[in-house]
Protein backbone atom coordinates (compact mmCIF):
# COMPACT_ATOMS: atom_id res chain seq x y z
CA UNK A 1 0.00 0.00 0.00
CA UNK A 2 0.94 3.25 -0.80
CA UNK A 3 0.54 6.46 1.35
CA UNK A 4 0.89 10.05 0.10
CA UNK A 5 -0.12 13.16 1.38
CA UNK A 6 -2.42 15.49 -0.71
CA UNK A 7 -3.44 19.17 -0.34
CA UNK A 8 -5.94 20.47 -3.09
CA UNK A 9 -8.59 23.15 -3.42
CA UNK A 10 -12.09 22.63 -5.47
CA UNK A 11 -13.91 25.25 -7.68
CA UNK A 12 -17.33 24.79 -9.20
CA UNK A 13 -17.45 26.88 -12.20
CA UNK A 14 -20.00 27.61 -15.21
CA UNK A 15 -20.85 26.08 -18.59
CA UNK A 16 -17.94 27.50 -21.19
CA UNK A 17 -15.54 28.52 -18.20
CA UNK A 18 -12.36 29.12 -19.97
CA UNK A 19 -9.08 28.85 -17.55
CA UNK A 20 -7.53 32.38 -17.37
CA UNK A 21 -3.62 32.71 -18.26
CA UNK A 22 -1.57 31.65 -15.05
CA UNK A 23 1.35 32.11 -16.32
CA UNK A 24 3.83 35.01 -14.81
CA UNK A 25 2.21 34.80 -11.00
CA UNK A 26 3.77 32.76 -8.08
CA UNK A 27 6.12 31.27 -10.21
CA UNK A 28 4.44 30.01 -12.82
CA UNK A 29 6.13 29.96 -15.93
CA UNK A 30 5.18 27.01 -17.97
CA UNK A 31 1.57 25.61 -18.81
CA UNK A 32 2.16 22.83 -21.75
CA UNK A 33 1.49 19.43 -21.85
CA UNK A 34 -1.98 18.88 -20.59
CA UNK A 35 -3.21 15.66 -20.40
CA UNK A 36 -6.86 14.17 -21.19
CA UNK A 37 -8.50 11.41 -18.86
CA UNK A 38 -11.72 9.41 -18.44
CA UNK A 39 -11.95 8.53 -14.99
CA UNK A 40 -14.73 6.12 -13.61
CA UNK A 41 -14.65 5.91 -9.93
CA UNK A 42 -17.21 3.49 -7.65
CA UNK A 43 -17.41 5.17 -3.91
CA UNK A 44 -17.54 2.27 -1.41
CA UNK A 45 -19.17 2.92 2.47
CA UNK A 46 -21.70 1.32 4.79
CA UNK A 47 -25.12 1.69 3.96
CA UNK A 48 -25.52 4.79 6.97
CA UNK A 49 -22.19 6.55 5.33
CA UNK A 50 -20.71 6.10 8.14
CA UNK A 51 -16.64 6.25 6.62
CA UNK A 52 -17.40 9.69 5.28
CA UNK A 53 -19.32 11.14 8.22
CA UNK A 54 -15.65 10.50 9.73
CA UNK A 55 -14.21 11.93 6.90
CA UNK A 56 -13.01 8.97 5.43
CA UNK A 57 -13.63 7.95 1.45
CA UNK A 58 -12.96 5.45 -0.02
CA UNK A 59 -13.32 4.37 -3.95
CA UNK A 60 -12.03 2.06 -6.47
CA UNK A 61 -10.81 4.08 -9.94
CA UNK A 62 -9.89 3.21 -13.60
CA UNK A 63 -8.34 5.79 -15.92
CA UNK A 64 -5.85 8.18 -15.07
CA UNK A 65 -2.40 7.64 -14.22
CA UNK A 66 -3.09 6.78 -10.39
CA UNK A 67 -6.30 3.79 -10.85
CA UNK A 68 -6.62 1.56 -8.52
CA UNK A 69 -8.50 1.51 -4.98
CA UNK A 70 -7.63 4.55 -2.77
CA UNK A 71 -8.44 5.46 0.60
CA UNK A 72 -8.42 9.49 1.76
CA UNK A 73 -7.99 10.21 5.15
CA UNK A 74 -7.54 13.40 7.18
CA UNK A 75 -4.20 14.33 7.25
CA UNK A 76 -2.20 17.79 8.95
CA UNK A 77 -4.36 21.00 8.59
CA UNK A 78 -5.98 21.27 5.12
CA UNK A 79 -4.11 18.00 3.73
CA UNK A 80 -5.51 14.90 3.14
CA UNK A 81 -3.83 11.32 3.28
CA UNK A 82 -4.51 9.22 0.72
CA UNK A 83 -4.03 5.45 0.43
CA UNK A 84 -3.33 3.23 -2.52
CA UNK A 85 -3.93 0.00 -3.67
CA UNK A 86 -3.30 -1.31 -7.26
CA UNK A 87 -5.99 -3.02 -9.01
CA UNK A 88 -5.46 -6.59 -8.99
CA UNK A 89 -7.95 -8.06 -11.96
CA UNK A 90 -9.75 -9.57 -8.03
CA UNK A 91 -13.73 -8.68 -7.66
CA UNK A 92 -14.39 -4.90 -8.20
CA UNK A 93 -17.06 -4.90 -5.62
CA UNK A 94 -14.41 -5.95 -2.90
CA UNK A 95 -12.64 -4.14 -0.42
CA UNK A 96 -8.90 -4.72 -0.69
CA UNK A 97 -8.22 -6.33 3.18
CA UNK A 98 -5.69 -3.66 3.57
CA UNK A 99 -7.64 -0.56 2.88
CA UNK A 100 -10.75 -2.52 5.18
CA UNK A 101 -8.51 -3.18 8.06
CA UNK A 102 -7.51 1.25 7.76
CA UNK A 103 -11.78 1.61 8.24
CA UNK A 104 -12.41 -1.05 10.46
CA UNK A 105 -12.48 1.38 13.85
CA UNK A 106 -15.51 2.91 11.58
CA UNK A 107 -17.41 0.66 9.83
CA UNK A 108 -17.43 -2.18 12.13
CA UNK A 109 -19.32 -5.16 11.37
CA UNK A 110 -21.25 -3.31 8.55
CA UNK A 111 -20.59 -4.09 4.88
CA UNK A 112 -18.79 -1.48 2.46
CA UNK A 113 -20.80 -1.62 -0.39
CA UNK A 114 -21.32 0.78 -3.71
CA UNK A 115 -22.95 4.19 -2.95
CA UNK A 116 -22.33 5.78 -6.00
CA UNK A 117 -20.03 6.51 -9.51
CA UNK A 118 -18.68 9.59 -11.06
CA UNK A 119 -17.27 9.25 -14.17
CA UNK A 120 -15.08 12.62 -14.94
CA UNK A 121 -13.69 13.70 -17.93
CA UNK A 122 -11.10 15.39 -16.83
CA UNK A 123 -7.93 17.86 -18.50
CA UNK A 124 -5.38 18.34 -16.30
CA UNK A 125 -2.58 21.13 -16.83
CA UNK A 126 0.59 21.49 -14.83
CA UNK A 127 1.71 24.00 -14.00
CA UNK A 128 5.46 24.90 -14.12
CA UNK A 129 8.16 27.18 -12.59
CA UNK A 130 11.36 28.14 -14.69
CA UNK A 131 13.18 24.98 -13.84
CA UNK A 132 10.72 22.81 -14.86
CA UNK A 133 9.32 21.62 -11.56
CA UNK A 134 5.62 20.89 -11.19
CA UNK A 135 4.34 23.42 -8.69
CA UNK A 136 0.61 22.60 -9.06
CA UNK A 137 -1.91 20.69 -11.16
CA UNK A 138 -5.56 22.00 -12.43
CA UNK A 139 -7.79 19.38 -13.03
CA UNK A 140 -10.61 20.96 -14.86
CA UNK A 141 -13.42 18.36 -14.45
CA UNK A 142 -16.86 17.58 -16.53
CA UNK A 143 -18.95 15.26 -13.98
CA UNK A 144 -21.69 12.82 -14.57
CA UNK A 145 -22.69 11.36 -11.28
CA UNK A 146 -25.01 8.29 -10.06
CA UNK A 147 -26.41 7.44 -6.63
CA UNK A 148 -29.46 6.12 -5.17
CA UNK A 149 -31.05 6.50 -8.96
CA UNK A 150 -30.31 9.83 -9.76
CA UNK A 151 -28.07 11.46 -12.14
CA UNK A 152 -26.59 14.76 -11.82
CA UNK A 153 -23.90 17.08 -14.07
CA UNK A 154 -21.47 19.56 -13.14
CA UNK A 155 -18.40 21.11 -13.94
CA UNK A 156 -15.76 22.09 -11.71
CA UNK A 157 -11.99 22.86 -11.38
CA UNK A 158 -9.42 21.12 -8.66
CA UNK A 159 -5.96 22.96 -8.06
CA UNK A 160 -3.67 20.37 -5.98
CA UNK A 161 -0.22 21.06 -5.05
CA UNK A 162 2.85 19.10 -6.22
CA UNK A 163 6.59 20.59 -5.38
CA UNK A 164 4.86 24.57 -4.73
CA UNK A 165 3.40 25.87 -1.47
CA UNK A 166 -0.32 27.42 -0.19
CA UNK A 167 1.56 30.78 -2.33
CA UNK A 168 0.65 28.75 -5.58
CA UNK A 169 -2.93 28.27 -4.03
CA UNK A 170 -3.59 31.46 -3.06
CA UNK A 171 -2.41 33.05 -6.41
CA UNK A 172 -4.39 30.83 -9.01
CA UNK A 173 -7.41 31.16 -6.31
CA UNK A 174 -7.44 35.02 -7.36
CA UNK A 175 -7.29 34.35 -11.21
CA UNK A 176 -9.95 31.45 -11.11
CA UNK A 177 -12.13 33.79 -9.11
CA UNK A 178 -11.74 37.00 -11.45
CA UNK A 179 -12.48 34.42 -13.78
CA UNK A 180 -16.17 33.19 -12.62
CA UNK A 181 -15.54 30.18 -10.40
CA UNK A 182 -16.72 30.10 -6.84
CA UNK A 183 -15.86 27.73 -4.23
CA UNK A 184 -17.42 24.34 -4.63
CA UNK A 185 -20.31 24.07 -3.52
CA UNK A 186 -19.17 20.66 -1.19
CA UNK A 187 -16.41 19.54 0.03
CA UNK A 188 -16.02 16.46 -2.30
CA UNK A 189 -17.41 15.52 -5.75
CA UNK A 190 -18.82 12.05 -3.90
CA UNK A 191 -20.58 14.41 -1.09
CA UNK A 192 -22.31 16.29 -3.95
CA UNK A 193 -23.25 13.05 -5.49
CA UNK A 194 -25.22 11.80 -2.48
CA UNK A 195 -27.95 14.77 -2.78
CA UNK A 196 -28.20 15.58 0.20
CA UNK A 197 -27.79 12.00 2.25
CA UNK A 198 -24.64 13.00 3.62
CA UNK A 199 -25.15 15.16 6.36
CA UNK A 200 -22.36 16.94 8.04
CA UNK A 201 -21.70 14.92 11.50
CA UNK A 202 -22.75 17.29 15.00
CA UNK A 203 -20.22 16.78 17.80
CA UNK A 204 -22.20 18.80 20.38
CA UNK A 205 -20.37 20.72 22.76
CA UNK A 206 -20.00 19.24 26.27
CA UNK A 207 -19.91 21.37 29.31
CA UNK A 208 -19.12 18.10 31.70
CA UNK A 209 -15.07 17.90 31.80
CA UNK A 210 -15.17 14.33 32.84
CA UNK A 211 -17.13 13.23 29.61
CA UNK A 212 -15.61 15.49 27.28
CA UNK A 213 -12.25 14.06 28.60
CA UNK A 214 -13.50 10.42 27.91
CA UNK A 215 -14.99 11.23 24.53
CA UNK A 216 -11.60 12.59 24.08
CA UNK A 217 -10.08 9.08 24.21
CA UNK A 218 -12.98 7.62 22.18
CA UNK A 219 -11.66 9.53 19.67
CA UNK A 220 -8.18 8.79 20.13
CA UNK A 221 -8.87 5.24 20.21
CA UNK A 222 -10.56 5.06 16.91
CA UNK A 223 -8.09 7.60 15.03
CA UNK A 224 -4.83 5.82 16.01
CA UNK A 225 -6.39 2.53 14.83
CA UNK A 226 -5.40 2.65 11.28
CA UNK A 227 -1.63 3.33 12.03
CA UNK A 228 -1.29 0.64 14.99
CA UNK A 229 -3.15 -1.84 12.28
CA UNK A 230 -0.15 -0.67 9.93
CA UNK A 231 2.94 -1.14 12.60
CA UNK A 232 3.37 2.56 13.57
CA UNK A 233 5.05 2.51 16.46
CA UNK A 234 3.79 6.25 17.92
CA UNK A 235 0.30 5.22 17.25
CA UNK A 236 0.76 2.30 19.04
CA UNK A 237 2.02 4.25 22.03
CA UNK A 238 -0.89 6.80 21.52
CA UNK A 239 -3.96 4.24 21.49
CA UNK A 240 -2.18 2.45 24.42
CA UNK A 241 -1.88 5.82 26.47
CA UNK A 242 -5.46 6.11 25.45
CA UNK A 243 -7.01 3.27 26.42
CA UNK A 244 -5.14 3.81 29.80
CA UNK A 245 -6.47 7.36 30.36
CA UNK A 246 -10.17 6.12 29.47
CA UNK A 247 -9.42 3.16 32.03
CA UNK A 248 -8.15 5.40 34.63
CA UNK A 249 -11.51 7.88 33.91
CA UNK A 250 -13.60 5.01 34.39
CA UNK A 251 -12.15 3.78 37.91
CA UNK A 252 -11.85 7.23 39.13
CA UNK A 253 -15.14 8.86 38.27
CA UNK A 254 -16.53 5.74 38.34
CA UNK A 255 -19.95 7.56 39.41
CA UNK A 256 -20.20 9.19 35.61
CA UNK A 257 -20.14 5.78 33.81
CA UNK A 258 -22.32 3.43 35.69
CA UNK A 259 -23.28 0.47 34.36
CA UNK A 260 -20.13 -0.10 32.43
CA UNK A 261 -18.18 -1.32 35.05
CA UNK A 262 -16.45 -4.38 32.73
CA UNK A 263 -15.26 -1.89 30.26
CA UNK A 264 -12.45 -1.42 32.21
CA UNK A 265 -11.40 -5.22 32.03
CA UNK A 266 -11.34 -5.14 28.65
CA UNK A 267 -9.48 -1.29 28.28
CA UNK A 268 -6.68 -3.24 30.26
CA UNK A 269 -6.72 -6.03 27.82
CA UNK A 270 -6.51 -4.12 24.45
CA UNK A 271 -3.44 -2.06 26.56
CA UNK A 272 -1.89 -5.20 27.58
CA UNK A 273 -1.92 -6.48 23.96
CA UNK A 274 -0.50 -2.61 22.71
CA UNK A 275 2.08 -3.31 25.73
CA UNK A 276 3.53 -6.12 24.52
CA UNK A 277 4.00 -4.48 21.22
CA UNK A 278 5.44 -1.16 22.95
CA UNK A 279 7.35 -1.80 25.47
CA UNK A 280 9.97 -4.71 23.54
CA UNK A 281 10.30 -1.79 20.99
CA UNK A 282 11.29 0.58 24.36
CA UNK A 283 13.57 -1.80 25.57
CA UNK A 284 15.05 -2.56 22.66
CA UNK A 285 16.03 0.69 22.24
CA UNK A 286 17.59 1.73 25.15
CA UNK A 287 19.92 -1.40 25.92
CA UNK A 288 20.88 -1.65 22.26
CA UNK A 289 21.94 1.95 22.27
CA UNK A 290 24.22 0.91 25.51
CA UNK A 291 25.73 -2.03 23.95
CA UNK A 292 26.77 -0.32 20.91
CA UNK A 293 28.76 2.16 22.75
CA UNK A 294 30.27 -0.52 24.85
CA UNK A 295 32.66 -2.04 21.27
CA UNK A 296 33.19 -5.38 19.81
CA UNK A 297 33.01 -7.24 23.11
CA UNK A 298 29.40 -7.04 22.93
CA UNK A 299 28.48 -8.26 20.16
CA UNK A 300 26.95 -11.66 20.96
CA UNK A 301 25.02 -9.72 24.00
CA UNK A 302 23.40 -7.34 21.68
CA UNK A 303 22.52 -10.32 19.37
CA UNK A 304 20.78 -12.40 21.88
CA UNK A 305 18.84 -9.22 23.17
CA UNK A 306 17.86 -7.95 19.58
CA UNK A 307 16.71 -11.84 18.75
CA UNK A 308 14.84 -12.19 22.17
CA UNK A 309 12.88 -8.83 21.90
CA UNK A 310 12.39 -8.93 18.07
CA UNK A 311 10.86 -12.25 18.66
CA UNK A 312 8.79 -10.45 21.83
CA UNK A 313 7.09 -7.76 19.48
CA UNK A 314 6.72 -10.32 16.38
CA UNK A 315 4.65 -12.02 18.95
CA UNK A 316 2.79 -9.39 20.16
CA UNK A 317 2.48 -8.15 16.97
CA UNK A 318 0.81 -10.91 15.80
CA UNK A 319 -1.73 -10.87 19.11
CA UNK A 320 -2.43 -7.81 18.56
CA UNK A 321 -3.16 -8.07 15.08
CA UNK A 322 -5.79 -11.00 15.45
CA UNK A 323 -7.18 -9.00 18.53
CA UNK A 324 -7.90 -6.11 16.12
CA UNK A 325 -10.27 -8.33 13.72
CA UNK A 326 -11.94 -9.69 16.48
CA UNK A 327 -15.65 -9.53 18.14
CA UNK A 328 -14.34 -8.39 21.27
CA UNK A 329 -12.37 -5.82 20.00
CA UNK A 330 -15.35 -4.38 18.04
CA UNK A 331 -17.78 -4.75 20.80
CA UNK A 332 -15.13 -2.38 23.38
CA UNK A 333 -15.27 -0.44 21.09
CA UNK A 334 -19.58 -0.14 21.13
CA UNK A 335 -19.29 0.15 24.60
CA UNK A 336 -16.54 3.22 24.27
CA UNK A 337 -19.15 4.56 22.33
CA UNK A 338 -21.76 3.85 24.56
CA UNK A 339 -20.07 5.44 27.39
CA UNK A 340 -19.11 8.20 25.37
CA UNK A 341 -22.14 9.49 24.41
CA UNK A 342 -24.10 9.50 28.15
CA UNK A 343 -24.86 13.00 29.45
CA UNK A 344 -22.44 12.77 32.46
CA UNK A 345 -23.08 14.95 35.89
CA UNK A 346 -23.43 11.54 37.65
CA UNK A 347 -20.44 12.56 39.92
CA UNK A 348 -21.09 15.08 42.74
CA UNK A 349 -17.69 16.11 43.23
CA UNK A 350 -15.58 15.44 40.43
CA UNK A 351 -12.74 17.99 41.29
CA UNK A 352 -12.42 16.26 44.73
CA UNK A 353 -12.32 12.96 43.39
CA UNK A 354 -9.31 14.09 41.51
CA UNK A 355 -8.01 15.00 44.57
CA UNK A 356 -8.09 12.19 46.70
CA UNK A 357 -6.19 10.17 43.97
CA UNK A 358 -3.57 12.62 44.08
CA UNK A 359 -3.46 11.97 48.05
CA UNK A 360 -3.57 8.21 47.70
CA UNK A 361 -0.48 8.47 45.12
CA UNK A 362 1.45 10.95 47.93
CA UNK A 363 0.90 8.47 50.53
CA UNK A 364 2.18 5.36 48.59
CA UNK A 365 5.37 7.48 46.94
CA UNK A 366 6.40 7.81 50.98
CA UNK A 367 5.76 4.47 51.80
CA UNK A 368 7.88 3.18 49.11
CA UNK A 369 10.17 5.47 49.82
CA UNK A 370 10.40 4.54 53.67
CA UNK A 371 9.95 1.08 53.10
CA UNK A 372 13.06 1.11 50.09
CA UNK A 373 11.04 -1.30 47.77
CA UNK A 374 11.12 -0.85 44.25
CA UNK A 375 7.84 -2.71 43.60
CA UNK A 376 6.25 -0.47 45.83
CA UNK A 377 7.99 2.28 43.70
CA UNK A 378 5.89 1.15 40.95
CA UNK A 379 2.44 0.65 42.54
CA UNK A 380 3.49 4.93 43.37
CA UNK A 381 4.20 5.11 39.64
CA UNK A 382 0.92 3.74 38.32
CA UNK A 383 -1.22 5.67 40.98
CA UNK A 384 0.22 8.99 40.09
CA UNK A 385 -0.52 8.39 36.44
CA UNK A 386 -3.92 7.65 37.01
CA UNK A 387 -3.73 10.91 39.55
CA UNK A 388 -2.39 12.67 36.29
CA UNK A 389 -4.97 11.93 34.05
CA UNK A 390 -7.62 13.14 36.70
CA UNK A 391 -6.26 16.02 37.29
CA UNK A 392 -5.61 16.52 32.91
CA UNK A 393 -9.64 16.57 33.64
CA UNK A 394 -9.50 19.92 34.80
CA UNK A 395 -6.61 21.36 33.82
CA UNK A 396 -7.36 23.99 31.50
CA UNK A 397 -6.22 27.22 33.50
CA UNK A 398 -2.65 27.76 34.06
CA UNK A 399 -1.57 26.37 37.93
CA UNK A 400 -3.66 23.19 36.25
CA UNK A 401 -1.47 22.71 33.73
CA UNK A 402 1.64 23.31 35.89
CA UNK A 403 0.54 20.27 37.78
CA UNK A 404 -0.09 18.20 35.20
CA UNK A 405 3.75 18.95 34.06
CA UNK A 406 5.06 18.40 37.80
CA UNK A 407 3.51 15.24 38.45
CA UNK A 408 4.45 14.02 34.82
CA UNK A 409 8.26 15.27 35.14
CA UNK A 410 7.36 13.21 38.58
CA UNK A 411 5.79 9.93 36.31
CA UNK A 412 8.46 10.11 33.98
CA UNK A 413 12.03 9.84 36.80
CA UNK A 414 9.61 7.12 38.68
CA UNK A 415 9.08 5.52 35.38
CA UNK A 416 12.99 5.88 34.17
CA UNK A 417 13.38 3.57 37.43
CA UNK A 418 11.01 0.95 36.95
CA UNK A 419 12.56 1.02 33.20
CA UNK A 420 16.12 0.01 34.68
CA UNK A 421 14.39 -2.75 37.35
CA UNK A 422 12.97 -4.40 34.46
CA UNK A 423 16.01 -4.26 32.20
CA UNK A 424 18.07 -5.36 35.16
CA UNK A 425 15.70 -8.77 35.24
CA UNK A 426 15.77 -9.33 31.23
CA UNK A 427 19.77 -9.09 31.29
CA UNK A 428 19.97 -11.64 34.54
CA UNK A 429 17.29 -14.05 32.53
CA UNK A 430 19.26 -13.72 28.82
CA UNK A 431 22.47 -14.17 30.62
CA UNK A 432 22.88 -14.67 34.05
CA UNK A 433 26.23 -16.26 34.51
CA UNK A 434 27.78 -14.43 30.74
CA UNK A 435 30.27 -11.60 32.24
CA UNK A 436 29.46 -8.64 29.53
CA UNK A 437 25.80 -9.24 30.74
CA UNK A 438 26.94 -8.50 34.20
CA UNK A 439 28.27 -5.44 32.78
CA UNK A 440 24.96 -4.04 31.64
CA UNK A 441 23.26 -5.31 34.22
CA UNK A 442 25.37 -3.21 36.57
CA UNK A 443 25.09 -0.11 34.14
CA UNK A 444 21.27 -0.13 34.75
CA UNK A 445 21.60 -0.90 38.70
CA UNK A 446 23.18 2.57 38.27
CA UNK A 447 20.58 3.78 36.06
CA UNK A 448 18.58 2.86 39.01
CA UNK A 449 20.22 4.56 41.18
CA UNK A 450 20.50 7.97 39.53
CA UNK A 451 16.72 8.02 39.15
CA UNK A 452 15.79 6.91 42.76
CA UNK A 453 18.37 10.31 43.73
CA UNK A 454 16.46 12.57 41.01
CA UNK A 455 13.19 11.38 43.34
CA UNK A 456 13.21 14.54 45.88
CA UNK A 457 13.59 17.17 43.71
CA UNK A 458 10.80 16.07 41.53
CA UNK A 459 8.45 15.01 44.16
CA UNK A 460 9.10 18.74 46.04
CA UNK A 461 8.34 20.64 42.57
CA UNK A 462 5.08 18.38 42.64
CA UNK A 463 3.86 19.46 45.87
CA UNK A 464 4.09 23.20 45.96
CA UNK A 465 1.50 24.75 47.60
CA UNK A 466 0.47 27.17 44.69
CA UNK A 467 0.37 24.33 42.30
CA UNK A 468 -2.38 22.10 43.93
CA UNK A 469 -4.21 24.96 45.58
CA UNK A 470 -6.63 24.72 42.94
CA UNK A 471 -7.80 21.39 43.26
CA UNK A 472 -7.48 20.90 46.94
Amino acid sequence: MEIASETERKYDVPDGFVLPSLVGTAGIRDITGAETHDLDATYFDTDDLTLMQNRRTLRRRTGGGDAGWHLKTPGAGASRTEHRVPLDGGDENTVPAELHGQVRAFSRRADLKPVARLRTHRIETPLRDAKGRTLALVAQDQVRAESDGTEQRWQEIEVELVDGDAKVLDAVERLLFRAGATPATGPSKVARALDGRLRKKETPKIKNPVQAYARDQREALTGYDPGVRQGDPESVHKMRVATRRLRSTLKTFKRSFPGFEEVGDELKWLADLLGQVRDGQVQKGKLLAGVKESGEHFAEVATRIRQYLDDQVEQGRAALDEALESERYLALLDRVDQLAELPGGGEPDPVKRAAKSLAKADRLLDQALADGEDAELHEARKAYKRARYAVEVFAAGKPGKKLVDALTDLQDVLGAHQDSVVARELLHELGPDNFWFGVLWARQEQVGKDTYAELPVVIESSRKKKLRKWIG
